[in-house]
């Protein structure tokens, strides 16, 4: 079984308002990275602090064990909310996810805790797949210890890098990883679309 969860606990400071609510050509940013992730689970989920905002989507919602404390702990909050054996982890300020690129990740599971693209020389960890038990028990024992980046367990698990030259197969421009943060960053993903 695969959860796909979409993180929107973040605090949108540098948007002045939640990222995930926001409208980019006519439809809201969080609608844009449903359209991407529609049935490539059993189970989607969204982590959110603001399960009012989001009450339209109609989804089961996973509030933060610590709002506001991070990525890392945001990640913990899915897989400890997921039931599948695999959760993809996307976040809510990606709207231009590529689908090919998801499927990809997702058969790439076998023998690896986590499957993850570098793009760009770093990782993309918003945009991976994790095998629950596993990342869960990784993760907490990093936060744990302080270890508080968003790969701050990876020295504990198996992962399966995804290359840039694979990456690039199927999202050339490195478009499916563009986060909008900014209402600069909005305009200009406006004008992409």
């Amino acid at each position: 079984m695969i959860s796909v969860v979409i993180q929107a606990g973040g605090q949108s400071s540098r948007m002045g308002r939640d990222k995930g609510l926001v409208e980019l050509n006519g439809k809201r940013m969080v609608e844009h990275v449903l359209s991407a992730v529609a049935g490539l689970g059993n189970e989607l989920l969204l982590t959110t602090n603001n399960p009012d905002g989001y009450a339209f989507l109609g989804l089961p919602m996973l509030a933060d064990d610590e709002p506001g404390a991070g990525a890392l702990p945001g990640l913990r909050t899915a897989l400890r909310g997921a039931r599948g054996e695999y959760v993809l982890v996307v976040a809510v300020d990606m709207p231009f996810l590529n689908r090919e690129l998801l499927q990809y990740i997702i058969a790439e599971r076998a023998g690896a805790d986590v499957i993850v693209p570098r793009w760009d020389g770093r990782f993309q960890p918003t945009h991976a797949l994790y095998q629950r038990e596993s990342s869960l028990a990784a993760v907490e024992n990093a936060l744990a210890n302080q270890r508080r980046r968003m790969i701050g367990f990876y020295e504990d698990v198996v992962v399966r890098e995804i290359s840039a030259e694979t990456v690039a197969q199927f999202s050339p421009d490195g478009r499916s990883f563009f986060n909008v943060n900014t209402p600069e960053e909005l305009e200009l993903a406006a004008s992409m679309l």
